[in-house]
């Protein structure tokens, strides 16, 4: 990553010395690099032609750590089987007691579109809980990317609502259990009435007996993949 920083310290020592203090103006403007490190799993479809849709899933808190089995729990990967084309299906691992680091994902799509035959138009974003939030932030940073995005269970912050813009043009569904004690509905309620007027289109889906679980309602729904598949981003060709 670049950065270009405008770097101007004023330097005040105490009133009572009597030396002289020197200002010092400057720029620093250097490339500061980092290293990204993160494991995934990626099911990739054998024995198909040309490129196919990728669904992206960022996991909840419960399933990060080093164990990349845990990635698939209560995921698309639990529903393969409702899923009617063949797609590519992407989990990465969030480490333990750390939050998605959403630059560090956006890099890793990236890498896998040059890795693997993905269609670019077809690019699908989902997460449940901190990966709901995960989910949101990322799409906030690069609606560009994704075809459509669905968000499960998702605490939200201000920063996705002082940027609610950005969600203008996605293609996006809210679920959110109407029992949820651990990210109250509240975060969903509150986020969609934000985003109402500028996406009309988004929908927001409440589950009135769910509590925190509501991806077992979202993600067993047949008619999720069928909507999500069903979008297509307009590339620029620029």
């Amino acid at each position: 990553m670049k950065f270009k920083i405008k770097f101007i310290p004023l330097l005040f020592l105490p009133f009572s010395l009597s030396m002289t203090a020197q200002e010092i103006k400057a720029e620093l403007n250097k490339d500061f690099k980092r290293t990204e490190k993160i494991s995934y799993i990626l099911d990739y479809p054998q024995k198909v032609k040309g490129s196919v849709p990728l669904i992206v899933f960022l996991h909840g808190s419960g399933e990060r750590g080093s164990n990349l089995e845990m990635v698939k729990a209560h995921s698309p990967f639990t529903y393969k089987n409702l899923i009617k084309e063949p797609v590519a299906i992407l989990a990465p691992q969030c480490p333990a007691d750390m939050w998605w680091d959403t630059v560090t994902v956006y890099h890793l799509i990236k890498e896998i579109q040059k890795k693997y035959k993905i269609d670019a138009s077809r690019i699908y974003l989902t997460g449940l809980s901190m990966g709901g939030w995960g989910t949101l932030k990322l799409a906030m940073e690069h609606p560009e990317m994704f075809a459509a995005v669905v968000s499960v269970c998702a605490p939200t912050d201000q920063v996705m609502t002082a940027n609610i813009n950005q969600y203008k043009d996605l293609n996006m569904k809210i679920f959110h259990g109407g029992m949820d004690d651990v990210v109250l509905p509240e975060n969903a309620f509150d986020f969609y009435q934000k985003l109402h007027p500028v996406n009309p289109t988004a929908e927001l889906t409440i589950f009135p007996n769910d509590n925190h679980n509501s991806w077992d309602s979202a993600y067993s729904n047949p008619d999720l993949y069928k909507w999500m598949l069903s979008k297509r981003k307009e590339l620029n060709k620029n």
